[in-house]
């Protein structure tokens, strides 16, 4: 199973295989277009990340963090000088043991799929669904390989 969220749209897929099993609208970050970049920047990644926590009572409910940063966006960092050596270091090792990778960069993290309202654009980059389509996919977090979040 795999998870496609596009950000223009508002919308979460829930695929099995070829087969869409469940739409939803999704709510953003507080800025929505582009991906994150910084800590604090109010906006959601967009890349392909995996789920690295389950909280059945995080502060928004039930909540699959992901591993935000991933290679991609910390090797992205450190060419622009936005991270250090071993800061990239750490992520990529971390994603290599399928570990969390560190929250506490420049980057940011605590990146979460979770409860809220979906009205409006809110989080400080996590993707908010409503109480009952979260607990459908919490319902199937351990079969979940993939997240992928598209502009």
């Amino acid at each position: 199973m795999r998870v496609q969220i596009e950000k223009a749209a508002r919308r979460l897929t829930l695929w099995d295989g070829a087969r869409a099993i469940r739409e939803a609208r999704v709510a953003l970050g507080r800025e929505p277009v582009g991906a994150k970049r910084l800590n604090g920047d109010g906006r959601t990644p967009e890349g392909v990340y995996r789920i690295c926590l389950i909280k059945e009572r995080g502060k928004y409910g039930l909540s699959l963090g992901l591993d935000y940063p991933n290679e991609a966006d910390a090797r992205r960092a450190f060419c622009e000088g936005m991270i250090d050596r071993p800061t990239l270091m750490a992520v990529e090792s971390a994603l290599r043991e399928g570990r969390r990778p560190p929250w506490g960069t420049a980057l940011g993290g605590e990146i979460y799929l979770h409860e809220g309202p979906t009205d409006r654009d809110w989080t400080e980059g996590c993707v908010a669904l409503s109480p009952a389509d979260m607990a459908a996919l919490f319902a199937c977090r351990d079969r979940i390989e993939a997240v992928e979040i598209l502009p």
